[in-house]
């Protein structure tokens, strides 16, 4: 499975930015997809995940901002977030898993795009 991301950029605090995740070479709707991001200096951390069923859990960090949704049809995953903070600038990496229901550690992944960067100025 092959997973491209985009959407990133430069956002002022308090604005939005959609990230979208193209699936290739698999069958997305067996996988449970995430989101993950990585600030430099910091591990890489569990942002959001949306199971084959559409169940989702998200990070408190983010709970309530961001929004993490599926599109079977168009292979696609998606992280609507608003809201954004300073903090929230990190690479933001999709990642697919073969996991039942919401996993929310690395080592439950599989399938990892190559990141999107997200910067939030203050």
């Amino acid at each position: 499975v092959q997973l491209v991301e985009s959407g990133g950029g430069l956002v002022q605090a308090g604005g939005s930015l959609r990230l979208s995740c193209a699936a290739s070479g698999g069958t997305f709707s067996s996988y449970a997809m995430g989101w993950f991001r990585q600030a430099p200096g910091k591990e890489r951390e569990f942002v959001a995940v949306i199971s084959r069923t559409t169940s989702t859990y998200y990070a408190d960090s983010v709970k309530g901002r961001f929004t993490i949704s599926r599109d079977n049809a168009k292979n696609t995953v998606y992280l609507q977030m608003n809201s954004l903070k300073p903090e929230d600038t990190a690479v933001y990496y999709c990642a697919g898993s073969t996991v039942w229901g919401t996993p929310s550690h690395r080592y439950e992944y599989s399938y990892w795009g190559q990141g999107t960067q997200v910067t939030v100025s203050s």
